[in-house]
């Protein structure tokens, strides 16, 4: 028996972004289809504010999806960081986190991220939703190690592993299961929406991969402070694939 996929079968692709308190957006996505069937994507969460990020970071996300969708995740993922690798004329220096995805109908969904930004897969059989990357945090790794967590959770936002040093031995690689809906973002979304909403979210909107990113990106709250980050993200529903033969 082999799989065939329809000409006209193609991933459903959702994407959102909403500018946080800070006034200016560091968040960027892009999703390419490739003449494969293969989509490409990513979501790159700038680290800062600067003009300069907010010039680069699309070009990035760009940079990023066109390359895994014909190259994989991982060769995304490195190919962007080697347009933050020299600092400029003016020592800029900008950055980034982000996380890279490949969707094919029939195949595994393949994974390759560098820092928090984050994916999820939406198993529609089980109607289970499932965390796919382990952010490159100094809490994080401090979790890892028994920390407590209110004494690791005070180092959520210093980054162990971005763009700028981003390498093969560094960088992460995951395989979503093949048929399930994948989910990309940024920490302005899953770090300020409870669990418990990200999966009810989900779960309400799964047959429609831009209704759940905008409804994703509308619930992303403000912290105590009134702080709101920037949110990002991107949801891709693989086309489905039939039997033949």
């Amino acid at each position: 028996m082999t799989i065939s996929m329809p000409a006209c079968a193609v991933p459903a692709v959702g994407v959102a972004s909403r500018t946080g308190t800070d006034g200016t957006n560091a968040d960027a996505a892009h999703a390419f289809h490739a003449s494969t069937g293969a989509v490409g994507a990513a979501v790159i969460d700038g680290i800062g504010h600067s003009d300069q990020l907010h010039a680069l970071v699309p070009v990035l996300a760009v940079t990023a999806a066109r390359t895994a969708a014909i190259r994989w995740p991982l060769a995304g993922l490195l190919t962007a960081g080697l347009l933050t690798c020299d600092p400029g004329h003016d020592n800029a220096r900008p950055s980034a986190v982000a996380v890279v995805a490949r969707v094919q109908a029939g195949e595994p969904t393949t994974l390759a991220w560098a820092g928090d930004a984050r994916a999820y897969g939406w198993d529609p059989q089980r109607q289970l939703l499932t965390r796919y990357t382990t952010d490159h945090t100094v809490a994080a790794y401090l979790a890892a190690y028994g920390i407590e967590e209110d004494i690791a959770g005070e180092f959520s936002s210093q980054i162990r592993v971005h763009l700028t040093d981003v390498t093969p031995a560094t960088a992460h690689q995951a395989l979503i299961p093949c048929g399930h809906l994948v989910v990309l973002t940024s920490d302005g979304v899953h770090d300020q929406i409870e669990p418990d909403d990200l999966d009810a979210i989900i779960r309400t909107h799964q047959h429609d991969a831009q209704r759940l990113a905008d409804t994703l990106v509308a619930a992303a709250e403000p912290n105590e402070s009134g702080y709101r980050d920037d949110a990002t993200a991107l949801v891709i529903i693989p086309a489905q694939t039939t039997p033949s033969g």
